[in-house]
């Protein structure tokens, strides 16, 4: 099984995205942060299948998506470091 390092940043997207979510419905906070962790585990094992993040061009900054959110990875020595996860609709720098 490959490795899925969150970065600190990466983690405080998680929280404010479970916590928005949770205002209305804690359990689908908790299945969404759930998917968007199983995503970043699938990703870790077919890293380059994600996109290059048009943002930045580079070919080992990638992404997948659940739903409308991206999750921003880093290909690394033996998995992937998620960067950030942010909703589509906002801008990423």
């Amino acid at each position: 099984m490959k490795r899925v390092r969150w970065t600190e940043r990466s983690f405080r997207d998680l929280e404010s995205i479970f916590d928005y979510i949770a205002r209305d419905s804690p359990h689908h906070a908790r299945l969404t942060i759930r998917a968007i962790r199983l995503v970043a585990r699938s990703a870790a094992e077919s890293p380059m299948l994600g996109r290059v993040v048009p943002e930045f061009g580079e070919p080992l900054i990638r992404e997948r998506f659940h739903r409308q959110y991206r999750i921003i990875y880093r290909v690394i020595e033996g998995g992937i470091e998620v960067d950030a996860v942010l909703h589509g609709a906002r801008l990423l720098v």
